[in-house]
């Protein structure tokens, strides 16, 4: 079986077995046929014969993410970028040894250590310039502040956010439900300003186009809808945040980022917050506790002698 033949099983197994999302199955063909064409340009016998893969391609091609390869859009790869394809590599031989197929373990796929996240999230005082300048008459600008309100009192996903329907949202009660990663589903919370502006939003709405928030500028799409797509709402973001003065890079993650530091710095338990945010781990919403702990910041204040 070649390397190429054996990406697609496996592509075919994530999407009739595992049910995976269509985002998530094409990043995995992303990064495993880019491993397959690396391989096949290298002259390695794993692109023709998956059973003789080893230890040795596996740490070249890690040299050559690391030393040599350098994305045409986004310049050298972190390391947790380059962990990104050996994880698929991982999960490919996963795959094939559940089949019954003799391949290297992918237990000797070692990810490459990487740094703490650095967390991104905007301050109380930034937050409120956003928001204020994301006023005036107009239905553009009832459904932006409407936006950024969900955004900021559901911690939702751009992804989650645009794929967001009329019929699934009780401003009534101010929850909802929202499929996320891995087709997990969880339930979210509307803030009151959040209720109060998506319910003028929708008041204000003449069309009956299913999605929540909708593009009043070009074309339909082929389906016949004006759903905001995820990168539509990221330009919004960064032009209010142009006219804001803010000086950080925001996007719809650094809002999901500011829910999570809001929640637990006015004393929300990290178990909560993880089930808000839909995390599969608790460790990764533990990223947000080095952030939110007042208790370093009295224990700073209390005994450091620049404070006495």
């Amino acid at each position: 079986m070649t390397l190429k033949e054996s990406v697609i099983r496996f592509l075919e197994y994530c999407e009739l077995d595992k049910n995976l999302s269509q985002t998530t199955i094409r990043m995995y063909s992303y990064y495993l046929n880019f491993f397959a064409t690396w391989a096949g340009n290298s002259a390695i016998e794993a692109a023709e014969d998956i059973l003789k893969l080893n230890d040795d391609h596996v740490r070249k091609f890690r040299l050559f993410l690391a030393q040599q390869y350098v994305n045409p859009h986004k310049g050298a790869l972190k390391r947790q970028s380059q962990n990104y394809f050996l994880i698929a590599l991982r999960s490919l031989l996963r795959y094939l040894v559940r089949e019954g197929v003799e391949v290297l373990s992918p237990d000797k796929i070692m990810l490459g250590k990487t740094r703490d996240r650095e967390i991104r999230y905007l301050s109380p005082e930034d937050l409120g310039k956003l928001f204020a300048i994301i006023s005036g008459p107009g239905l553009v600008v009832l459904r932006d502040r409407a936006m950024f309100e969900v955004l900021f009192s559901t911690g939702l996903r751009v992804a989650e956010l645009s794929r967001l329907n009329r019929d699934r949202i009780n401003t009534e009660t101010g929850e909802f439900s929202v499929v996320g990663k891995g087709g997990h589903i969880r339930v979210v919370f509307l803030s009151k300003r959040a209720i109060e502006y998506l319910t003028k939003y929708m008041a204000t709405r003449k069309d009956t186009y299913p999605a929540v928030f909708i593009s009043y500028r070009g074309k339909k799409s082929a389906n016949g809808e004006r759903r905001l797509s995820p990168r539509q709402i990221e330009r919004l973001i960064e032009g209010y945040r142009i006219k804001a003065g803010i000086t950080a890079h925001v996007t719809p993650h650094v809002l999901r980022h500011s829910f999570a530091t809001d929640l637990l710095t006015h004393g929300a338990d990290l178990r909560s917050v993880q089930e808000l945010l839909g995390h599969k781990n608790i460790g990764t919403t533990q990223i947000y506790t080095h952030v939110t702990n007042p208790r370093l910041r009295e224990i700073h204040e209390k005994y450091h002698s620049g404070n006495q």
